[in-house]
Order: structure tokens, then C-alpha cells, then sequence
């Protein structure tokens, strides 16, 4: 394919940036995004930082890092990472990471930041084009390196427009443009299960013009795993699960951009990012050894049990589990105490007491649980 049949779904240029900061300095928006983000800043200061803004790098350079860090700070009590040896293992080489998904905004600026404090190239990264409900989020997001995933399409135009993603996909990568990051499935986990789409895969693939193994060997395949301690909108996951159990689901206007907001007002505990082993040309030589479909599920396999053993369990997620099942085994191991459990009780409650009462209060409150337990089953699974 030529570099134009990716025109509505590559990132901005540099050009395109420069004058999409032009734009944003001079939104409305703009000075109350900079009094939450830098209160102890002058209101006008993030207009003209944005204003002279000369390339993409430098956007995520100077901008970027400090809203990330910001959001870190006030939001969090701390953000920590692992497994840069596998970066290293790479050898300098472009790479397809494919990571959970719990947060729509702040898993791939995470794994952004953590790229430049390793000083390490930015990744582009894979976002639905549902998200871009305004001129000033697509602004930033392309500027963020966004590459447009085309949603809500005929099943004709999501083969097309499949296609020339993994094109997109594939000729970054191998030709050492840029890595990619891409979430595991189409939307964020609710449910607190981690699992890799099978279509995902077959995505991939669609653009190969070698043999199985050698078109996935190409791709540099790199798992990542990030887990919050408090889970970014928990409550509205577990009222969406119920609502789509009682009938089809519609979403409302500005439903995503209000659980971006959300998911970077809400306090997250701690944060952590795990790099896993990439896949091995033995794992994918032995999957390629498989019957056509069983192909891809040996490969989703790897993946999970990597994302999976990367995620880091923390103390929600076993007062989670055993609030869930009337025991307390992770109490008596001394994972958290009689005081972390009364207060996260307390923080079910209120997060919980925020949605319609005419919901089924036990059912949100047993999905909830599921949210942060399901992560100990998933590791006791392995």
C-alpha cells in the first residue's frame, strides 16, 4: 500500500502538530484544563507553551511528560515500572507492544512516559476513532502519536479498514519508523479479566506476505501488563456489565470523553507498568506447527499468560476476593489488614452510592467485587 492510503489514520505530522497547538492554545477549555492540571502555574502559561511548540517530540517532550507527572501526583501514590531488560533484549529494533487495557487515556500515556524516562523512541499507539468526539481530543491525540482504529462500520468496511491497519501496522514496525502499542481487545477490560482478541491476531496477520511464522516473528511482539490499585471508573464499569445484562446498551453522548475525565480525576492508588518477555521464535514456530485456527489461540495463549503474570496483584485485589467469597485467606496471609478492609468497604459504598438508586444495588456491589478479584483468580489460573 502507499503512505497516502493511511492518510486517515496515521499520526499528525509535525506540521499538523504545530498547527493543531495553535488550535488548542486558543480553545476554552484550555485555561480550566491548565488551573486542574498546574494550579501553581499562571492560567495563560500552558496556551503559550502549546503556542511554541515546534515538532511532535517536542510536544510530548515539554508538554506531555509534565501533564503525565502531574496527573501521577495528584492522582496517585506512585507510578512504578519493570521489565526494561526486555526492551533491551529488542536490541534498538521497533516493536509491537500489546498490553491490558484498563484506562482509555493513561495506559498509553504511561507506557509514553516510561519510554522517555528509559530515553527511549515514543510509541505510536492504537486508539478508536469513537473516542474523537471533538476537534480538541483528536488534536490531541494525533499529536500524541495516535494512530485512528475505525469503529462503528459495516462488516465490509471493517474488513478493509482491518486490512490497512495491519498494513499501517507492519510497514511501521519492519521498516524501523516507530513501535506501535496496541490494547489486547477492542475497548477497555470491565470485568477485570485480561484476554487477547483472537480477531486481533488474525488483524495482524492480514498484511503478511510470508508464512505464518515469519509474519509474526516481523512484528517484535511485546507483551505489557499495567494495573491500578484502584481501578479508573470501577463503578461505571460494573453499572455498564449490569445494564448490558438487562438489555442492549447504548451509549450516551460524551459518554467516553466523561470516562477520560474520570479516569484521570479519579484517585488510582498505585500504579504499575511490567514489561514482559517478547514472544520467542520457538513459541511462534511452535504455534505455527498448529491447525490453521489453533495457530492463533497458541499465540493469544503466550500473551495472556504473560499479561496475565506481569499484572501486579495489590491489596484491593484480595480484600476484593475475599469480600467476594465470605472468607479471609488473604487477611490471615497478612496482605492487608481489619482497617484496609474496613476502608475500602467504606470506599465501595461511596463510589457505589454515586449511581441510580433504582439499580440493583447487591448486583453492582458483587460486580464491583468481581472487578479487583478476578486479577487473583486469573494468576491462580497460570
Amino acid at each position: 500500500m502507499e503512505a497516502n492510503d493511511f492518510e486517515n489514520i496515521r499520526p499528525y505530522t509535525d506540521e499538523e502538530t504545530v498547527a493543531a497547538m495553535e488550535r488548542v492554545s486558543r480553545h476554552p477549555m484550555l485555561p480550566v484544563i491548565s488551573k486542574y492540571l498546574f494550579p501553581d502555574q499562571p492560567v495563560g502559561s500552558l496556551a503559550q507553551k502549546l503556542r511554541s511548540i515546534s515538532s511532535t517530540d517536542e510536544f510530548q517532550d515539554k508538554v506531555m511528560i509534565d501533564v503525565v507527572e502531574s496527573i501521577i501526583r495528584n492522582t496517585s501514590a506512585g507510578f512504578t515500572f519493570s521489565g526494561t531488560e526486555h526492551l533491551e533484549s529488542l536490541a534498538g529494533h521497533r516493536f509491537l507492544a500489546i498490553s491490558n487495557h484498563r484506562d482509555i487515556v493513561l495506559d498509553p500515556a504511561l507506557v509514553q512516559y516510561t519510554m522517555f524516562r528509559q530515553g527511549l523512541p515514543y510509541t505510536e499507539i492504537c486508539v478508536g476513532s469513537n473516542l474523537l468526539t471533538s476537534k480538541l481530543i483528536e488534536d490531541l491525540m494525533r499529536s500524541n502519536r495516535m494512530i485512528k482504529v475505525i469503529r462503528g462500520i459495516s462488516a465490509r468496511q471493517l474488513y478493509l479498514s482491518s486490512q490497512n491497519l495491519s498494513s499501517y501496522i507492519r510497514g511501521t514496525i519492519t521498516t524501523d519508523r516507530a513501535s506501535i502499542w496496541i490494547a489486547q481487545r477492542e475497548g477497555r477490560t470491565k470485568n477485570g479479566i485480561d484476554t487477547t482478541e483472537q480477531g486481533l491476531l488474525k488483524m495482524f496477520d492480514m498484511s503478511g506476505e510470508g508464512t505464518f511464522e515469519e509474519n509474526f516473528k516481523a512484528l517484535n511482539i511485546l507483551p505489557m501488563s499495567i494495573s491500578y490499585e484502584y481501578e479508573p471508573c470501577d463503578s461505571r464499569k460494573a453499572r455498564e456489565i449490569l445494564l448490558r445484562r438487562e438489555g442492549p446498551y447504548t451509549k450516551k453522548p460524551k459518554e467516553d470523553l466523561h470516562s477520560i475525565l474520570t479516569g484521570i480525576r479519579q484517585q488510582k492508588g498505585h500504579i504499575h507498568l511490567a514489561f514482559g518477555a517478547p514472544l520467542t521464535a520457538e513459541e511462534i514456530a511452535e504455534a505455527a506447527r498448529a491447525d490453521k485456527n489453533e495457530r492463533y489461540q497458541a499465540i493469544r495463549q503466550t500473551l495472556d499468560r504473560r499479561i496475565i503474570g506481569g499484572y501486579q496483584l495489590w491489596k484491593t485485589n484480595y480484600m476484593a476476593h475475599d469480600m467476594l467469597h465470605g472468607r479471609s485467606e488473604y487477611l490471615r496471609a497478612g496482605l492487608y489488614t481489619d482497617a484496609d478492609r474496613d476502608a475500602f468497604d467504606d470506599y465501595i459504598a461511596h463510589k457505589l452510592g454515586k449511581l441510580e438508586w433504582r439499580l440493583d444495588h447487591a448486583a453492582l456491589r458483587y460486580l464491583f467485587l468481581n472487578i479487583y478479584a478476578s486479577p487473583v483468580d486469573s494468576k491462580k489460573n497460570l
